[in-house]
């Protein structure tokens, strides 16, 4: 049997993004998730004889907005093209799409290169009921046209992935930027954001691709991640037990992991692109494309670079803020009113609190404490910027303990008011000077098994006596010190 180490994955993906426009790619019907069937339909989304589509664009501004976004070329002209098959959901018997001449061409997003982004119309709606499979069952299939002629982005990708769980986080970090960019809700569960994703394995070290196959319309990260670890495994026991892989399409059940054939793999030729001869061609100015470029928001790839390269925050935390906008909205408050407070706030300097240990209070602390009261985001609490900086300024500076701020930032999140303040009125301020010594001596007279360990260097023994101090100060002892003063004690 080959060693499955011998072989690597190659990963592509192709997602359809819905636009969050107010009408349809080609005609003025409004858009409407969750309408009553076929209330959103006309002539022109229907594929009546003699209707002529006129090109949504709003629809065009996004998908340069997309494009740019990607760091894409943007065409200085493009077509439309008929992508020709017959399906029931495809009134016309043929789909409006790009297909030579892209709106957006070669691009990247982290460590993906994108191949091209192009515009087009989705298809309708089919509901499969009953026995629907057979030629003589007893089932039906219903055809909800609302969905035909909404505006899609399509974004292809180069097979620059290797892994599964790469390929999630790389599709989270895109649906982040289209979210920020405003120009789609990505929903996956309502399907408008929608990921296939071509596979195929060669001998580590190749350059040459193997035979591909496409994973169809997986609705969640969880899903793709999950399908995409089944095909590999697939293919794997395909090419170990002396077989060749077949180009085809397939659908993953993540409800039992199956995979099951749908149809051979579609070639370009077999869909006959042919030239729209009822749209005219997208030509923007520049002009127009660098006021769209004008007008983007900072985009999660450059905010976690901006955060972990200028601000000094970990790349992990980095990451967390570029994913939420709002979070990151209020970490930004919080090192704001630190300074406004008087508390310094600087980075890789041991004067002042870090802004590490702010994104730290937010990104970690506090979304613990707003999860666990089952707030719907950290930034619903009443710990709001100012509270979370004094917070942090007091824990920093020792004058409380970290447990104790952990403890103090609950009762904020529920409750606000003057970290300081109550520390003062409630005598929460971290033991320390004499009173602190006592109680480290005491512990060690307590524990003389737990002293002599560490005293032969089995410093593993140290926690319990840190923890017995801990209870002793209820908490307000600092850690750190109180580790100091054990170690200076026992040698």
């Amino acid at each position: 049997m080959a060693d499955t180490e011998a072989y690597e994955a190659v990963i592509g993906l192709e997602i359809h993004v819905q636009l969050s426009t107010r009408t349809k790619m080609f005609c003025g019907c409004e858009l409407e998730f969750g309408a009553d069937p076929n209330v959103h339909t006309c002539p022109v989304c229907l594929g009546h004889p003699g209707t002529l589509p006129v090109t949504n664009e709003e629809a065009i501004r996004s998908g340069i907005k997309i494009g740019l976004a990607l760091e894409c070329e943007i065409a200085a002209r493009s077509i439309f093209h008929r992508k020709n098959y017959f399906y029931p959901d495809l009134p016309k018997g043929y789909q409006i799409s790009q297909y030579d001449i892209p709106l957006c061409g070669a691009g990247r997003l982290g460590e993906v290169r994108i191949h091209r982004c192009h515009l087009e119309e989705d298809a309708a709606k089919l509901t499969h009921i009953g026995d629907s499979g057979r030629i003589h069952g007893s089932g039906a299939s219903l055809v909800d046209f609302n969905r035909g002629g909404t505006p899609l982005v399509e974004i292809v990708t180069e097979p620059d992935l290797r892994e599964a769980p790469a390929a999630r986080e790389w599709l989270q970090l895109l649906r982040t930027t289209l979210r920020q960019l405003g120009v789609s809700d990505v929903n996956m569960e309502e399907g408008s954001l929608r990921c296939d994703a071509n596979i195929s394995i060669r001998p580590a070290g190749s350059e040459q691709l193997g035979t591909k196959t496409e994973l169809k319309n997986m609705n969640s990260f969880r899903f793709i991640e999950r399908g995409i670890d089944a095909e590999i495994a697939r293919q794997r026991g395909i090419v170990e037990g002396g077989g060749e892989v077949v180009q085809e399409t397939l659908h993953y059940d993540p409800t039992n992991g199956s995979l099951t054939p749908l149809r051979s793999k579609e070639y370009a030729h077999d869909y006959r692109y042919l030239p729209e001869p009822d749209l005219v061609p997208i030509a923007p100015s520049p002009e127009e494309i660098e006021a769209i470029r004008a007008s983007l928001p900072e985009l999660p790839a450059a905010r976690r670079a901006r955060y972990r390269d200028q601000v000094g925050i970990s790349d992990e935390a980095a990451a967390q803020l570029a994913g939420d906008v709002e979070l990151a909205e209020l970490f930004e408050a919080t090192l704001a009113a630190a300074a406004e407070a008087g508390v310094p706030v600087e980075s890789g300097v041991e004067a002042g609190v870090e802004a590490s240990v702010i994104a730290n209070w937010v990104t970690g602390e506090l979304v613990a404490v707003s999860r666990a009261a089952g707030a719907e985001h950290p930034t619903a609490t009443k710990a709001g910027p100012a509270e979370i900086a004094a917070l942090a300024g007091l824990v920093d500076s020792k004058t409380i303990s970290r447990q104790v701020g952990r403890e103090l930032l609950v009762r904020l999140a529920a409750d606000g008011g003057d970290p300081a303040a109550i520390v003062a009125a409630e005598g929460l301020g971290a033991e320390g000077g004499d009173e602190l010594e006592a109680i480290v001596d005491r512990a060690i007279e307590a524990d003389p098994e737990a002293a002599a360990k560490v005293r032969a260097g089995e410093m593993k023994a140290i926690g319990a006596l840190v923890g017995a101090v801990m209870r002793e100060s209820k908490g307000r002892a600092d850690g750190g010190e109180v580790s100091r003063l054990l170690r200076e004690r026992l040698g």
